[in-house]
């Protein structure tokens, strides 16, 4: 799979709305890193995301709420929260 920031702000924001568990997300991530076929304009910052996101399963690293906003204001967007 050819990931983008956009592939990669969609997947956050699955994670986020509780479409997709943490270990999907993880899972995901590390076989993307194994792939790596990124876009070049922005491979550096997708894989340093996605290397981010491989470690959230290690209690040590785990994945915030602050963690998660700040790879989506690296990605160029605002997380926001909309209960209803």
């Amino acid at each position: 799979m050819f990931v983008t920031k956009d592939i990669l702000t969609e997947r956050l924001t699955e994670y986020l709305n509780g479409k997709i568990s943490l270990d999907d997300l993880v899972d995901w991530a590390e076989k993307m890193l194994c792939e790596e076929d990124f876009d070049k304009k922005d491979f550096e910052l997708i894989r340093d995301i996605l290397a981010r996101l491989g470690l959230a399963d290690v209690k040590e690293f785990g994945l915030s709420w602050e963690d998660c906003c700040e790879h989506l204001h690296r990605l160029g967007h605002t997380a926001t929260v909309s209960i209803s």
